[in-house]
């Protein structure tokens, strides 16, 4: 079940995608289907979101998405590298136009002194526009750290629509 604030957020990604015409494709990882929970939740959903890919292990990541054995082997699977390749990866996959990549570490275990536990990538794509990409770090639980990402994913998504919406316009 979808709280009141992801329903919201997801509401208001359909209402933005649906205006710019746009569809989308989600790319997951620690948050293992959340962001397509919460799009699916919202009825109608089907007229802007394609399909979701969840590829928790490396071998998914590569298999599924084409995220290259190189990218995991010098950046690892939590870094903004191996996000990008996922996003458009997704976007290759699908007959989407926007994508968002999820991958980080939940906790409780998993950290490093580099990437300790909290630590979550993201990458945005569209089909006519410059990939972003961030990385986070973020406080709380295995499901506080995965509860922030979806957010953070739905408010970027939010955010690339709305400049898509302005070029059109």
């Amino acid at each position: 079940m979808v709280n009141r604030d992801l329903e919201q957020l997801a509401r208001e990604v359909g209402q933005t995608l649906l205006h710019a015409g746009l569809r989308l494709v989600t790319a997951e990882s620690c948050t293992g289907g959340w962001v397509g929970e919460a799009v699916t939740a919202i009825a109608g959903s089907s007229d802007w979101f394609d399909r979701g890919f969840i590829t928790y292990s490396n071998a998914a990541k590569r298999e599924v998405l084409g995220v290259t054995a190189a990218t995991l082997q010098r950046h690892g699977a939590v870094s903004e590298e191996t996000a990008r390749e996922m996003a458009l990866g997704a976007l290759k996959h699908s007959k989407a136009q926007i994508s968002i990549a999820i991958t980080g570490i939940a906790g409780p275990g998993g950290g490093s002194t580099d990437k300790p536990v909290g630590t979550v990538c993201f990458a945005w794509a569209k089909n006519d526009a410059a990939l972003l990409s961030e990385r986070h770090l973020l406080s709380g639980d295995r499901e506080a750290v995965r509860y922030q990402s979806v957010q953070i994913a739905l408010r970027g998504l939010i955010a690339i629509a709305r400049q898509s919406q302005t070029a059109v316009a």
